[in-house]
C-alpha cells in the first residue's frame, strides 16, 4: 500500500492545536498508510504557549504512533509587532505562507522516506494558506473545530454585505432579525458574534476569512449531522460552496492531568446524589467581575441546589494580560462575606476543573457554561442539560443554536456580550442574582415538564452522538468520505 502523508496547521490556539491533533489521530487510526506532519506556528507573541515543551509533550504522548505523526515547529526570524493583538490568527496565512512552503519542501518533499504529498488540513484561521497547497499541486481543506451553523452564519452575512451592501457594523445592538438559512428560526442581530460587527475591525477580518472558507476544497466540520441536521442540509444542497463533512464529535475524553490535582473533586462529587450536582465552568479564557461573581454567588444560595463552581481570576492587571485565567489564592476576597461557610454543606468553590471528569460524573445534574464549541459537544457527548452563558467569540451563536434550534439548553443571557478587557471596568454589563437564579431552578426542576422533556431529548442526543462515531455511524462514513476525495482531489491533478 503507498505511503501517503497530510500536512496539518493548526492556528496558535492551543485548544485549536489540541482539537486538530485528536483530528490527525483519528484520521491515522483508520489508514494504516498515512503519516501526518504537524506545522505548529512559533510567535514571539504566541499567548502562554511554551511550543517547544508543547511540542515535545505531543511528541512523546501515547495517544498516537509517533512513527507515524511529526510535530515541527515554524517560527519567522523577524515577526511584525502587529501580532501582538489577538487578530493576528487572522492574518497567519500572510505571515506564514512562504516558510510554510519553504517547511513542507525541506521536510517532505525532498525529505527520504516520507510519504507522497497528498494534501494540506488547515485550521479556519489558516485557510489562506490554500494557496501553498495550490503551488504543491495537492488540495487543501480546512478543519473546523466550531460548528455547521456558524459557517452558514458567516456565509450569510458576507453574502449581505458583498452582494446587498449591508453593512454588518450597523447591526450591532439593532433589533432586527434575520432569515440565516442554516436555522429554522429566525436569527436575532443581538446574539451575532461579537466579532462579526466589530467597529474595531473585526468584522472585516471575518468577512475576509468568510471569503477565503470559500477557496478551499472542501471543509471536516467537528459536528455531527444528528445535531446539526438543518444546518448540514443546507450547506450540503449548496453547490456553490466547498463540501462540508461533520467527522465529529472528535473530543479529547483520555484523562491526562495529574490525578492528583482532580481526586479531592472527584471524591466530594462520590458523595453527592444522581444528578442533583449544578457546575458552573466558563472555559480557560473566560472570568467576571468582582460584581458578577458576588451575583452568581448570591443566585446560588438561594436555589440551595448543590453545585461546584469552577472560580478563575484574569491572569494581570490590564490590558497586557495573559489570555488564560488562573485560581484564585483565597476566593473570599470576591465572593459574598460567609458564602463558603454558608454554603459548605452544599457547594464547593473550586479553580482549575477537570471538566471532562467532572461532567461524566453521575452527580452532575446541570452545567452552566460559556458555550465554548467543544464544551457544548462534551456537554452533549455525557447528556448534561446546559444553561448558556456566552462570553465572546461565536459563543452567542451556540447558545443560539443550543436553545433554540435544538431544546437542549435553557438560557441565562444569550445577548451577552463582553470584550476580554471589560473586566476591568466595574460599570460592564452585570446579570443579576434573579436572572441566573431563574436559569438555574429551569434547568433543576425535575417537576417540570419542560426540564424533563430537555433532559430526555438530551439523553437521545448524546446516545446518536456516541453512534455518530461508531462503525457505519454518519460521522464515520463522513470521514470515509472525506478522505477518498482527498485521494480522488489529487489523482485530478495528476491527469
Amino acid at each position: 500500500m503507498e505511503k501517503i502523508e497530510l500536512v496539518f496547521i493548526p492556528s496558535i490556539g492551543l485548544g485549536h492545536v489540541i482539537s486538530m491533533v485528536e483530528m490527525g489521530n483519528l484520521l491515522l487510526s483508520r489508514y494504516p498508510n498515512l503519516s501526518a506532519t504537524f506545522l505548529i506556528i512559533n510567535m514571539k507573541s504566541r499567548p502562554n504557549v511554551d511550543v517547544t515543551s508543547l511540542i515535545t509533550s505531543l511528541s512523546s504522548s501515547d495517544s498516537h504512533d509517533s512513527t507515524r505523526i511529526r510535530f515541527l515547529q515554524v517560527s519567522r526570524e523577524e515577526e511584525d509587532d502587529s501580532v501582538v493583538n489577538p487578530e493576528a490568527m487572522f492574518s497567519l496565512s500572510d505571515l506564514y505562507n512562504p516558510i510554510i512552503k519553504e517547511t513542507v519542501q525541506q521536510e517532505i518533499i525532498t525529505r527520504s522516506g516520507s510519504g507522497r504529498l497528498v494534501g494540506f488540513i488547515l485550521d479556519m484561521f489558516c485557510a489562506g494558506m490554500v494557496d501553498v497547497a495550490k503551488e504543491f499541486k495537492v488540495p487543501g481543506y480546512v478543519f473546523f473545530s466550531s460548528g455547521a451553523s456558524l459557517i452558514g452564519l458567516m456565509w450569510h452575512l458576507q453574502t449581505l454585505q458583498d452582494e446587498y451592501g449591508q453593512n454588518l457594523v450597523d447591526l450591532d445592538g439593532s433589533d432586527v432579525e434575520l432569515d440565516v438559512p442554516v436555522f429554522k428560526n429566525r436569527y436575532p442581530a443581538k446574539v451575532i458574534p461579537p466579532v462579526l460587527i466589530d467597529k474595531e475591525g473585526g468584522s472585516k477580518i471575518f468577512l475576509r476569512l468568510a471569503r477565503m472558507l470559500r477557496k478551499v476544497d472542501g471543509i471536516a466540520v467537528n459536528t455531527f449531522s444528528e445535531l446539526e441536521s438543518h444546518a448540514i442540509k443546507v450547506l450540503s444542497d449548496d453547490d456553490k460552496i466547498p463540501s462540508v463533512y461533520p467527522v465529529g464529535p472528535i473530543l479529547k475524553l483520555k484523562k491526562e492531568n495529574d490525578e492528583d490535582s482532580s481526586a479531592d473533586i472527584i471524591r466530594w462529587l462520590d458523595g453527592q446524589p444522581s444528578s442533583s450536582v449544578i457546575f458552573l465552568c466558563f472555559g480557560s479564557m473566560e472570568t467576571f467581575t468582582v460584581a458578577q461573581v458576588k451575583e452568581i454567588a448570591y443566585a446560588l444560595e438561594n436555589t440551595g441546589k448543590r453545585f461546584l463552581w469552577s472560580l478563575r481570576r484574569p491572569s494581570g492587571t490590564d490590558k497586557k494580560r495573559s489570555w488564560i485565567t488562573s485560581d484564585y489564592k483565597d476566593p473570599n476576597q470576591v465572593l459574598p462575606e460567609g458564602f463558603l461557610e454558608r454554603t459548605s454543606d452544599i457547594g464547593r468553590v473550586i479553580g482549575w476543573a477537570p471538566q471532562v471528569e467532572v461532567l461524566s460524573h453521575e452527580a452532575v445534574g446541570g452545567f452552566v457554561s460559556h458555550c465554548g464549541w467543544n464544551s457544548t459537544l462534551e456537554t452533549v457527548w455525557f447528556g448534561v442539560p446546559t444553561a448558556t452563558w456566552p462570553i465572546q467569540a461565536e459563543q452567542n451563536m451556540n447558545a443560539f443554536f443550543m436553545v433554540k434550534e435544538v431544546g437542549l439548553s435553557v438560557d441565562v443571557k444569550m445577548d451577552y456580550r463582553q470584550s476580554r478587557w471589560k473586566i476591568f471596568e466595574e460599570d460592564s454589563a452585570t446579570v443579576p442574582a434573579t436572572v441566573i437564579e431563574r436559569a438555574l431552578r429551569q434547568l433543576m426542576d425535575e417537576n417540570s415538564e419542560e426540564c424533563l422533556e430537555m433532559r430526555k431529548r438530551m439523553k437521545e442526543m448524546s446516545d446518536k452522538s456516541r453512534k455518530a462515531v461508531a462503525e457505519g455511524g454518519s460521522s464515520n462514513v463522513s470521514i470515509g468520505r472525506f478522505v477518498d476525495d482527498i485521494i480522488n482531489q489529487v489523482a485530478k491533478r495528476q491527469i
